[in-house]
Formats: C-alpha cells, sequence, structure tokens
C-alpha cells in the first residue's frame, strides 16, 4: 500500500555512491520518532538502518508530496471496503496543543492565558477512526472549522454502492451551535445533532461525542506532536496510525 502512494527514488545517471536506504526501513524510522517523540538525531540508526538525516530527509521529501495525506486516504478506502467504517453517527470537535516556539498555524490561546498554540479540528466515524482533519491557530472558532472539515471528507470506498463522503448525522457540542451553520449541514443532506446553547447541556450528546474525544487522546499519543515542528506531516501520520490498527486486526 506504501509504494502506492511514495515518490519514486531519483535516479543517478552517473551511477555510484551508497545505496539508497529502502522505503521499508525509513518509514519505520519515521514512525518511531512520531510515536516517541524524539529528536531526528536521536534516532537509533543501529536498530532501524537508516541514520536520523537520511529519515528527516526522506521525511521532508514525502511531506511535500503529502505522502500521509495519501496514504490515510489508501487505508480509510481499505476500511470501507471491508465495511469497518460507520457512518451512521459522526462526531465533530477540536482540541489545543501548545507553541513555544510559534511558527505557522498558530496563534494565541483564548482560554489559555494567550499562550500560542495550534487547534487540530477532526472529524470521526462512529467508533473514532478519523476522517478528516485539519489545522488553525487556536485563536480560530472551533465552528469556522466545521465547512472544511465536512467538505474535506474524502470519497471513501463502501463494501456496496458508490464511494461515500457524506455522514449520516453530525454530532457536535456548543461550540457549533450557529443556525447559518445548522443550514448549511441540511443542504448538504446531514442530519445535525448540536448541543444548543442556553437550552441543554453538552454531555446530553453522550457516546457519541465520547468517541472523538477519545480519537483526540489517540492524537496526543503521537508525542512528536508536541514539539510543533512538521506538525501537518506528523497529524496525517497519526491519523494514519489510528486507522491502520484497525485494519491490522
Amino acid at each position: 500500500m506504501f509504494q502506492r502512494v511514495v515518490p519514486e527514488a531519483p535516479s543517478r545517471p552517473q551511477g555510484g555512491g551508497r545505496r539508497r536506504d529502502g522505503d521499508r526501513e525509513v518509514p519505520a524510522a519515521i514512525v518511531f520518532v512520531a510515536t516517541s517523540g524524539c529528536t531526528w538525531q536521536q534516532l537509533p540508526s543501529a536498530s532501524f538502518g537508516p541514520s536520523g538525516a537520511t529519515a528527516h530527509r526522506r521525511f521532508s521529501e514525502w511531506s511535500k508530496a503529502r505522502v500521509g495525506a495519501k496514504l490515510h486516504r489508501l487505508v480509510l478506502d481499505e476500511l470501507g471496503a471491508r465495511g469497518e467504517l460507520d457512518w451512521s453517527r459522526c462526531a465533530i470537535d477540536s482540541v489545543n496543543m501548545q507553541a513555544l516556539k510559534k511558527g505557522d498555524l498558530t496563534g494565541p490561546n483564548p482560554v489559555d492565558r494567550g499562550k500560542f498554540g495550534s487547534k487540530i479540528h477532526l472529524i470521526t466515524e462512529r467508533t473514532g477512526l478519523p476522517l478528516s482533519v485539519g489545522i488553525s491557530g487556536a485563536n480560530m472558532h472551533d465552528s469556522l472549522g466545521l465547512e472544511p472539515l465536512v467538505r474535506g471528507i474524502p470519497p471513501i470506498r463502501s463494501r456496496r454502492g458508490p464511494r461515500r463522503r457524506r455522514p449520516g448525522k453530525l454530532h457536535a457540542d456548543k461550540g457549533y451551535d450557529y443556525v447559518h451553520r445548522r443550514r448549511w449541514l441540511r443542504g448538504r443532506g446531514i442530519t445535525h445533532r448540536i448541543a444548543r446553547r442556553g437550552i441543554e447541556s453538552s454531555q446530553r450528546l453522550g457516546r457519541h461525542r465520547g468517541t472523538v474525544e477519545r480519537t483526540m487522546a489517540w492524537l496526543a499519543g503521537c508525542r512528536r506532536l508536541h514539539r510543533r515542528d512538521d506538525f501537518l506531516a506528523f497529524v496525517s501520520i497519526a491519523c494514519t496510525l489510528i486507522c491502520y490498527r484497525r485494519l491490522a486486526k
């Protein structure tokens, strides 16, 4: 599956030079960096083969080619073909992460004394598998991420029938409680279940929102996200790993 999305290795017309590390050893090294949170220099090359510099260089090449996002989609396709995706009740939420060194896609967090950070926006299917993910500054309101996330769900294979990219029902908390957001969802044929401000508690959404919150905890297990560099690429890797674990069962 990985070979279908990785760019071809550059040719060496004149030959010579060291043998290029294989596209099997390097992904294992990148996953280790993502999950352990270590720096590229700390990568134990004796265990994986490629050095930290080589793994970082290949990671940068693949990030530019959006290999992580493409691989995430391929894994979703395989899960969909097996009937492992439940579109009946999807959920949307976001989580803030600090960015001590600032950088791209960051902003002052209004609920954390203005400390700079980023916000991960996520839509999951009923069991918690991530379907669509986005990154913004921590100062972006949750509701602004709803339309881009829904549009960002790729057309995913189904066990029977055409590809699917629309949830049956979308659960959300009070941060998404706006008339125009509800109207937009209805216009796309999506039933919404959004907690109403001043009327009902977000707790009534119960287990359906609990699944997306659990997925956020799974993302936090990708320790490299807390270092903030190459943030978007590592978020794609984390989503792919979550889906692949289900596929490997």
